[in-house]
C-alpha cells in the first residue's frame, strides 16, 4: 500500500519535472519583447537552467544518501516553485538568469531522487512510464502558457500557474514525509546487500580507458546529438513557427506541445512496439520518423503539415533515448555499463546545454529558417554514430 501511494506521487512529481522543461521556449516570442532583450538571449537562459541540472545531478548521490529520497525530493521541488515564483516576478533579464540556477538546480535532484528510487522499489516498466509522466508535464506547460497568453495576460502569469502547482506538490510531500521513511526503514539491509553486490560485479574504469571501448566515443556523441536535436526543437520551435511562418506567438507556443505530445505518446507506444522489434530496431525506427519530421519543417504546404512535422519529429525521439540507455550493458557488458553510463549522461546533458544556445547565437547571424538544417544535420551525426556503434559491438562479439 505504501509503494503504490508514493508510486502515484512519483508520477505526479514527474509530470511537475517536465511543466517548466517547456515553459521557456514556448512563452520565449512574448518574453524577449516584454523585457527587451534579442531573441537569441533564450539559449543563455536555457544554459543556466541546464548547467544547474548537470551540477545537481553529479552531487545527487551523496545527497541522497545524506538526506533521503523523499527529503532531497520535497527541498527540490520547493526550489523550482520558487524559481518559477521568480520568473513570475521578473521584468529584466538579469532577473530572469538569476532564478534559472534554483530552477536548474531542483529539476536535477528530483530526477536523480526519483529514477534512483524507481529503480531499487519498482518494476523497470514503471521506469519507462516515469518519461511519459514527464512528458505529459512538458506537453502541458505550453498550453498553459499559451492559455495565459490568449487572454492577454503576460508570460508572467503563465510561469505563476505553474509555481502554484509546483507549490500544492511541495505541500503533498511534506505530509507524505514519512511514507518515505518507512520504505527506508524497511528496506535498509535489502539495499545495501544489494548495492555490496552490485560494487563487486562492476569494474572501476578512468575516462581515458572507458573510451578506448569499442564504440564508446560513437555512443557518446550520440547520445550528445539525440540531446542536442530534442533541446533545440523544444527551445526553439516556437520562435521558428513565429519568425518563419507568421505564426502568432499564443499560437505558437500551443503548438509546441505538439512536440511534447509526439514523444509522450510515442514512448507510451513504445512499450508495446519492442514486444515485437528490438532496440536496433527501434532506434532506427525513431531516426526515420524523426527525418520525415525533418521534411515536413520543410515543406511550403501550410500550418496543418507544421504541425505535423513536430509530431513527427517528437515521435521519432521517443524510443531512440530509452533504447539508447537500455542497451548499454549488452554494448559494453554489465561490469563496465555502470561507468559508462555516467559519461553518457555527461554528453547528453553537454548536448542539452551548449547546443541550444550555440544554435541561438548561429540563427541570429543567419536566420531561423536553418532550424530543421542544423536539426537533420545533427540527425544524420547520430546515424552516421550508432551505425558504426553497431558495426564495433559486432565485431568485438565475433572477436
Amino acid at each position: 500500500m505504501v509503494l503504490t501511494v508514493l508510486l502515484i506521487i512519483i508520477y505526479v512529481a514527474f509530470i511537475s519535472l517536465g511543466l517548466p522543461d517547456s515553459l521557456l521556449g514556448s512563452a520565449w516570442p512574448a518574453m524577449h519583447v516584454d523585457i527587451g532583450v534579442p531573441i537569441s538571449y533564450a539559449g543563455i537562459v536555457s544554459m543556466i537552467i541546464a548547467g544547474g541540472t548537470i551540477i545537481s545531478s553529479f552531487f545527487s548521490d551523496k545527497i541522497i544518501r545524506k538526506l533521503g529520497t523523499g527529503i532531497v525530493t520535497a527541498i527540490s521541488v520547493s526550489m523550482t516553485a520558487i524559481a518559477l515564483l521568480g520568473f513570475s516576478i521578473s521584468n529584466e533579464f538579469i532577473y530572469l538568469c538569476l532564478w534559472a540556477i534554483p530552477l536548474g538546480l531542483g529539476a536535477g535532484s528530483i530526477d536523480a531522487a526519483l529514477n534512483n528510487f524507481v529503480a531499487l522499489h519498482y518494476k523497470a516498466k514503471h521506469m519507462s512510464w516515469l518519461h511519459c509522466f514527464w512528458g505529459v508535464g512538458a506537453m502541458t506547460g505550453p498550453i498553459i502558457m499559451s492559455y495565459c497568453l490568449e487572454k492577454g495576460a503576460f508570460f508572467q502569469l503563465g510561469y505563476r500557474v505553474v509555481a502554484i502547482i509546483q507549490f500544492i506538490l511541495v505541500a503533498i510531500l511534506v505530509i507524505t514525509l514519512p511514507l518515505w521513511k518507512k520504505i527506508k526503514l524497511s528496506s535498509k539491509i535489502e539495499n545495501q546487500e544489494k548495492l555490496s553486490e552490485n560494487v563487486q560485479e562492476h569494474k572501476v574504469l578512468s575516462v581515458k580507458e572507458l573510451l578506448q571501448l569499442p564504440g564508446a566515443k560513437q555512443v557518446l556523441i550520440a547520445f550528445f546529438c539525440y540531446c542536442a536535436i530534442e533541446a533545440t526543437t523544444g527551445l526553439w520551435g516556437s520562435s521558428f513557427m513565429v519568425t518563419q511562418r507568421g505564426i502568432s506567438a499564443e499560437t505558437a507556443a500551443r503548438w509546441t506541445s505538439l512536440f511534447y505530445f509526439g514523444i509522450t505518446f510515442g514512448r507510451f507506444l513504445s512499450g508495446f512496439v519492442t514486444m515485437k522489434l528490438n532496440h536496433k530496431q527501434m532506434i532506427r525506427l525513431g531516426e526515420i520518423i524523426i527525418l520525415l519530421g525533418v521534411i515536413a519543417l520543410l515543406l511550403p504546404f501550410g500550418n496543418l503539415v507544421l504541425c505535423a512535422g513536430f509530431i513527427l519529429i517528437g515521435l521519432g525521439c521517443a524510443p531512440i533515448y530509452p533504447s539508447l540507455l537500455h542497451e548499454t550493458p549488452v554494448n559494453f557488458g554489465a561490469e563496465y555499463s555502470q561507468s559508462i553510463m555516467g559519461i553518457q549522461m555527461s554528453c547528453a546533458y553537454i548536448g542539452s546545454t551548449f547546443m541550444p544556445p550555440f544554435f541561438g547565437l548561429l540563427a541570429s547571424k543567419i536566420s531561423y529558417a536553418i532550424m530543421p538544417y542544423f536539426t537533420g544535420g545533427l540527425l544524420i551525426l547520430m546515424i552516421v554514430m550508432i551505425e558504426l556503434l553497431n558495426k564495433r559491438i559486432a565485431h568485438k562479439n565475433i572477436a
